[in-house]
């Protein structure tokens, strides 16, 4: 892993709002070990790797740098389809008025 990982994992958090300790406890790890991957000390397993791109959003590739862009439609088509079945009926309203605008 990179000094990138840990930048790309940085900017998600600032992007969605959320610190090191907050994502730490979605992913049932210490803030400690969260901060070794974003500090580049440490690198994650390929399955805490799936978890922390599942739980930002993203892909396991944008977070490596395999993928430049955090946006493509076939990524975002994957990641609405891995989590419609979590999102609100709020959330959904929100992402067709974002999508179609407002009727």
């Amino acid at each position: 892993m990179s000094k990138e990982f840990g930048e790309r994992l940085l900017s998600l958090l600032k992007k969605q709002g959320i610190n090191q300790k907050q994502l730490a406890d979605r992913l049932n790890t210490t803030e400690a070990t969260l901060s070794r991957y974003v500090n580049g000390d440490r690198e994650p397993k390929a399955d805490m790797l799936a978890n922390i791109a599942t739980a930002l959003n993203t892909t396991s590739d944008y977070l490596l740098g395999i993928e430049k862009s955090d946006y493509n439609f076939p990524k975002l088509e994957r990641l609405l389809a891995r989590n419609a079945s979590k999102m609100t009926d709020q959330e959904k309203r929100a992402l067709i008025t974002a999508l179609f605008g407002e009727d």
